[in-house]
């Protein structure tokens, strides 16, 4: 008889496709919900929900929006990882309704003007800030990643879940760190109050970061960081629920 295949829910963003130098198909074995994958026990299949740039608002409106998400990815979820919310940390020269309101500007010229004025611009004036102005304020990212949460146990009562932390950064492009150990410490909190497992990615990906293993942009990962957090998602999916404990790399 063969293996059932049992599936993962991925709620992300780029962090999930993105490796040391461009983004990679899905089924790359290379990417950290892959790595997840093989490491967890039995016949494991990964459904992806993400995007660049995606918060956790973001996420949410996939996971209701989405008929591949409600329809088809949610009903058959064993497992549910919030892979998001890292994003929302980075800061931000001006709220997100502005940024994300540039793609709508026409005509293109008068679209690709800003773009630029607003690339040139951002990084001093984060740096000027210090960071204090975050992509999605910490209590909008606590009430939509609970959202998620909420609407996947309503339909999955009892899977595992498990929230992956913000990831420390070192990107010319946002160039204030003040937001991170706050954020972290807040993504630790929320998953003690909701019940969910946690992975703090500090450890993991910081000396990758440290060392220049990462992706050149200081913000993506290289192919060690995709294997450490992977086989730490593995690890902490088994501990809160799945069935059996996180195979070790028989490399």
């Amino acid at each position: 008889m063969p293996a059932v295949t049992r599936h993962v829910l991925v709620l992300g963003d780029s962090l999930t496709y993105l490796g040391p130098d461009a983004g990679t198909v899905l089924t790359d074995p290379r990417l950290f919900p892959n790595v997840m994958a093989g490491r967890l026990e039995g016949e494991v299949a990964v459904d992806l929900l993400a995007r660049l740039g995606w918060s956790a608002r973001d996420a949410w409106w996939a996971l209701t929006k989405d008929p591949r998400s409600w329809g088809q990815y949610v009903p058959r979820a064993e497992a549910l990882v919030l892979a998001v919310g890292g994003f929302d940390q980075l800061p931000a020269a001006i709220p997100s309704y502005a940024r994300e309101g540039m793609d709508y500007l026409r005509p293109g010229g008068l679209r690709r003007s800003v773009r630029g004025v607003y690339r040139r611009a951002a990084p001093p004036l984060m740096r000027a800030t210090d960071g204090r102005l975050r992509q999605l304020p910490q209590g909008a990212t606590d009430r939509y990643l609970a959202r998620c949460l909420e609407a996947v146990r309503a339909l999955r009562p009892g899977i595992p879940v498990v929230l992956m932390g913000p990831s420390p950064y070192d990107s010319a492009l946002y160039p204030a760190q003040r937001p991170h150990p706050a954020a972290v410490r807040a993504a630790r909190t929320w998953a003690a109050a909701h019940g969910t497992g946690f992975v703090d990615l500090d450890p993991l990906v910081t000396p990758h970061l440290r060392a220049g293993r990462n992706n050149p942009d200081g913000l993506h990962w290289g192919w060690e960081t995709h294997s450490d957090v992977g086989q730490a998602l593995a690890t902490e999916l088994s501990r809160v629920g799945w069935g059996g404990a996180g195979r070790a790399d028989e490399a």
